[in-house]
């Protein structure tokens, strides 16, 4: 089997838990902006500082070539699985009354597309996947930074540079962070076989592999469920529909691939010398991903804060779902970097948006970044001491103007709101102190009760449909979101709740909060809808986790409640991997560890063989006739083990209940 998984197999490999979709409802199209909604996107035009045109000039710097074909990129089945052209509706039209003006301002920067010079030396193109893929010159060859997410984007971008730069070798490839718009085009950019011959290094920082990889796998099928609300996969592009993230235009949608880094980085200060260049690197743990590095190269004067540093406010928390966090961490790691290189740099890249150049620009740059993060650390924390909840504390938070007027600091793809939230579960947990909201009951439930006690559903979306007429969409989506959790098969309030959750995905200034609204709103009027998404859990994540790793992964898909009562035990040799390990069972829980004495079974078998077993691609029974998999003991008690592994629904119900999982 390849190295990549196709989206088809990996849907086919989580199958339903028992239980069906809503269902289908008659489609709707979207609607028209209301009074309120114009009237609250006219009052944005008034309150930021539109006749500031420097990053329209930035944007179009330094361009050599447009992406061809309009950015079109497909597959090798011919399948589309980019397309840039999609946003021209924007190019040169002023925002229309469904879109806030400051998110189809940054739409217009970011759907801009190409080949550029960012300096001689340094060439990036933008505008081919959610990230930008970056090309730093050395004297024999290119080093490749973040190789985007899919194999095919890569491989065209790499395609694009050739084209006007030479058939220059790539000699390395630096993986900034531990998110897969970051390494997943990896493959279309270099052999396996240069990687594993030492032909090409690839570099990453400390916890990289271990980071990538339980971040797309573990939690990775909600996370991917979710993210095809955030990134609008499911929205049709246009005024009514998506407008990007505001990060990038969204997620390309071809094989996501991982090749494991060759060589880490460990400590700040620590340089690499590649093709006549010096990489020195400064560590970032635990700011926009888990594992994070900046870098400079002082013969180039050129500095990249990788995904810390952006020209929009960043997630603190992201809506996809991921571990919180440290905003304090993030703005520190922005300020060693400014005390590092702040009177040396000439230019700020990255891999995302364009660059800053200038060294009074660059400083400015990072110091606005920097301040942000730490205000909304700081003054959500002072927020807390005074008593305030997260609610509270989000609702009450506002950047001062030397903040919030920075154009790079708007909230396009974080907000000042759930970033404000998310401060506070870092420090403070889910749980505000207060009693009455520890033990609530679920949505469902609840929403029934609450029902019953306004009078009965017609009673209460009479009065929604008057807050609705005056443009309080938030208080009805929250009145609505009880009567649909009540009553998930009541279209007139499902359709209600689709309009309240569409006049506020209107009025975002944020793309992803954009996004989440309008993929509710089309949820709610049409059903579940399996549309092409980009899968986290790809079998090169799979194939590349470390084997404890591995083994947790299959201890998330144990089904404890069906394992209550069982015990069983296997003792497992890897000869590929020189390991031998036990899984045994007991407490409704799978534990590993060293080879236990007298295994119910034990299994011998390559772990690229077991790889396979587990992502479905091929039987036991299989493994067993080519003699690739030898077992002694109870084979019984194998098939028991493996039948106790859950394999999960991609599609479950986002804005309307599950109904309960049967076991």
């Amino acid at each position: 089997m390849g190295k990549s998984i196709s989206r088809a197999l990996i849907l086919a490999s989580s199958v339903a838990l028992g239980f069906s979709l809503v269902a289908v409802v008659q489609s709707q199209e979207p609607k028209p902006a209301t009074s309120a909604t114009k009237r609250a996107n006219a009052k944005v035009t008034d309150a930021l500082p539109f006749n500031d045109r420097q990053d329209f000039a930035d944007v179009k710097r330094g361009l050599i070539a447009p992406l061809p074909d309009g950015g079109v990129i497909k597959d090798a089945k011919g399948n589309v699985i980019w397309d840039r052209s999609a946003y021209d509706f924007a190019m040169d039209s002023a925002a229309p009354d469904t879109v806030n003006p400051s998110l189809w301002r940054q739409l217009q920067l970011i759907s801009q597309g190409g080949l550029y010079e960012v300096i001689p030396g340094i060439y990036q193109v933008r505008g081919a996947d959610l990230s930008n893929i970056t090309f730093i010159e050395g004297d024999e060859g290119v080093l490749v930074m973040d190789p985007l997410i899919s194999k095919e984007t890569a491989a065209a971008a790499l395609a694009l540079y050739r084209k006007h730069r030479g058939n220059k070798p790539v000699l390395g490839v630096i993986y900034t962070h531990s998110h897969s718009d970051h390494f997943g085009g990896v493959r279309g950019v270099v052999d396996e076989a240069d990687v594993k011959a030492g032909k090409v290094k690839i570099i990453a920082p400390e916890g990289f592999v271990e980071e990538a990889v339980s971040e797309n796998v573990f939690a990775g099928n909600h996370m991917g469920r979710r993210a095809s609300f955030m990134f609008g996969n499911l929205l049709p592009k246009g005024p009514k529909g998506g407008l990007g993230t505001g990060l990038g235009l969204g997620t390309s949608a071809g094989e996501v691939t991982f090749i494991e880094p060759t060589e880490v980085i460990t400590k700040n200060g620590q340089t690499v010398e590649l093709d006549g260049l010096t990489y020195e690197f400064l560590l970032a743990p635990g700011s926009e991903a888990p594992a994070e590095m900046h870098f400079y190269i002082p013969q180039l004067n050129a500095v990249t804060a990788a995904e810390n540093a952006n020209h929009t406010l960043h997630n603190l928390y992201t809506l996809r779902g991921a571990k919180v966090r440290d905003a304090r961490a993030w703005s520190s790691y922005l300020d060693d970097t400014l005390r590092r290189w702040g009177d040396k740099a000439k230019v700020l890249f990255g891999p995302h948006h364009w660059p800053t150049w200038g060294r009074e620009n660059v400083v400015n740059h990072l110091k606005k970044q920097r301040d942000l993060y730490k205000y909304l650390n700081d003054q959500t924390l002072r927020l807390a001491n005074h008593g305030y909840n997260m609610v509270e504390a989000a609702e009450m938070m506002e950047l001062p103007p030397e903040l919030a007027d920075y154009w790079a600091n708007r909230g396009y793809y974080g907000s000042v709101n759930h970033d404000t939230r998310a401060v506070w579960n870092y420090y403070l947990g889910f749980f505000d102190g207060n009693p009455a909201r520890l033990y609530p009951l679920p949505p469902a439930e609840a929403g029934k009760r609450f029902v019953e006690y306004m009078g009965g559903s017609d009673k209460v979306m009479e009065r929604a449909r008057k807050d609705f007429d005056a443009g309080d969409y938030r208080w009805v989506a929250q009145v609505m979101d009880q009567v649909v959790s009540a009553e998930p098969d009541n279209d007139a309030a499902r359709n209600l709740l689709a309009d309240a959750l569409e006049q506020l995905g209107y009025q975002q200034e944020n793309g992803s909060w954009r996004n989440f609204f309008l993929s509710g709103a089309k949820e709610l009027r049409g059903g579940v809808q399996k549309l092409p998404v980009p899968v986290p859990a790809s079998a090169d994540s799979i194939r590349s986790m470390p084997i404890e790793d591995f083994f947790d992964y299959l201890a998330i898909r144990l089904n404890g409640p069906k394992a209550a009562g069982k015990n069983i035990s296997v003792n497992l040799s890897l000869p590929d991997v020189k390991g031998n390990y036990s899984l045994v069972l007991e407490n409704g829980v799978l534990n590993y560890g060293a080879p236990v004495d007298r295994p119910d079974t034990s299994l011998t078998i390559n772990r690229s063989d077991l790889n396979e077993i587990i992502l479905g691609t091929v039987a036991v029974e299989d493994k067993l006739q080519d003699g690739s998999l030898k077992l002694t003991g109870d084979r019984e008690q194998l098939k028991t083990l493996l039948s106790l592994l859950d394999t999960f629904e991609f599609w479950w119900n986002l804005v309307t209940p599950n109904p309960p999982m049967k076991n």
